[in-house]
């Protein structure tokens, strides 16, 4: 018996020594600041610190505009963090192909990531030369307004069931001293709503052959002018708008100072913050209410290489928390995302977040623009819309002109 004592205590005392051993600090950096975003992330730090490692936070302020930059800086001038979010496309390619990103394929084999991982166009997005990068954590799509009860009810108006109808309660609203459509002052947004009219206003087939096929007499077309036409009076529609930040424009549309915002699904985690009820206190319209079809972008995770065995233990730890199923349901409840999983319950989602799986379920999805076009075209464009967005002396004709050339250079 007492040998029996003494070989636990020795098991015991060499468990805690590994355990001890293996236990690492993990620098995750991220842009989710606000805070629907803070609650979310918070679900991935509460997980990671269970299994006796440390989440480290390395929230970076101003959006992912800001953040990648320092990001990739980081990782090129061998100051790499232990994970780091960016959105899964092609953002991190050319970190790839120098061998600065960790491979994740024998984690993803180990579970099933292909089988489980909806639509499987999210991991290809991590997928280079057959081997897996980054872990994909959600489903976010821009294709939505957000549309503030009190404003309309203030305004006395009806809440808008479509893009038309916003325009046209705009005036109404304007009577009453209320900003019809809020818009924070930062590139990534104008840029965002314009693509989201884009679909809306031209249609799926228009959207592709501009940006899969890289059509540049699609971007000429009489079809796309409308677009512009539409972005235009969206224009107009966010005069008086001057705030910086999408939450900040977020809430406007929840204290009812505007009707509302075009933005990604990620505002959901705002109204819920705000104690706000979908159906009740906001409406949200997938495709403004004309085209009910959502984007399958969002956000994934990049582990850079390091020479630590434990460090790279702990990253693949992590990869494989953030995709299962407890994790999925915990931070995507909070983040106002889909789930990148298929096999999960989401009875307890909210009305908005139904609407988006009912749409994820029909099939009724297309790509994200980070997954089909390059950094560099990206940011042309985003330079381009900026500029019509703040310069209102240019015409839509014109930036449309200058839209078309950006494209037909496009790789």
């Amino acid at each position: 018996m007492k040998n029996l004592k003494k070989l636990l205590i020795a098991t015991t005392a060499i468990c805690s020594a590994t355990v001890g051993a293996y236990a690492v600090e993990l620098e995750v950096t991220h842009w989710w600041t606000s805070g629907g975003e803070a609650a979310a992330v918070a679900e991935f730090a509460k997980a990671f610190n269970a299994t006796g490692n440390t989440w480290v936070d390395g929230a970076i302020a101003g959006s992912g505009g800001v953040a990648r930059p320092i990001i990739v800086s980081r990782i090129l001038g061998g100051d790499p963090m232990g994970a780091t979010q960016l959105n899964h496309g092609r953002q991190a390619e050319e970190l790839i192909e120098a061998g600065l990103m960790l491979d994740l394929t024998d984690i993803a084999e180990a579970g099933g990531w292909r089988d489980v991982v909806n639509p499987t166009g999210l991991l290809d997005s991590c997928t280079l030369d057959g081997k897996i990068y980054c872990v994909p954590v959600n489903i976010h799509s821009w294709q939505w307004i957000w549309l503030s009860h009190q404003a309309y009810a203030d305004a006395g108006v009806a809440v808008p069931a479509n893009w038309d109808e916003f325009v046209a309660a705009a005036p109404a609203l304007e009577a009453k001293g209320i900003t019809p459509l809020a818009m924070g002052q930062q590139s990534w947004q104008t840029s965002g709503a314009f693509g989201v009219l884009n679909v809306a206003i031209g249609g799926l087939d228009l959207w592709t052959k501009i940006n899969v096929n890289k059509d540049a007499e699609a971007a000429a077309s009489p079809e796309m002018a409308k677009v512009f036409e539409a972005f235009g009076a969206a224009r107009s529609l966010s005069a008086g708008s001057n705030v910086q930040d999408w939450n900040q424009a977020t809430n406007m549309v929840i204290t009812g100072k505007a009707g509302g915002q075009i933005m990604g699904d990620w505002a959901q985690g705002e109204f819920q913050v705000a104690g706000q009820v979908a159906g009740t206190d906001y409406t949200c319209l997938p495709g403004l209410g004309v085209n009910e079809i959502i984007s399958t972008g969002g956000d994934a995770f990049y582990f850079p290489v390091n020479d630590d065995p434990a460090i790279t233990a702990a990253q693949k730890e992590l990869a494989a928390l953030m995709i299962s199923q407890p994790v999925q349901v915990a931070f995507n409840l909070k983040k106002g995302s889909l789930p990148v999983r298929g096999d999960i319950d989401m009875s307890t989602a909210n009305d908005c977040m139904q609407k988006g799986l009912s749409i994820l379920a029909a099939g009724n999805i297309m790509p994200d623009g980070a997954q089909v076009l390059t950094p560099d075209t990206t940011s042309r464009v985003e330079d381009l819309l900026v500029e019509f967005w703040n310069d209102t002396s240019m015409t839509p004709a014109v930036a449309q002109e200058q839209y078309a050339l950006i494209i037909s250079e496009a790789e």
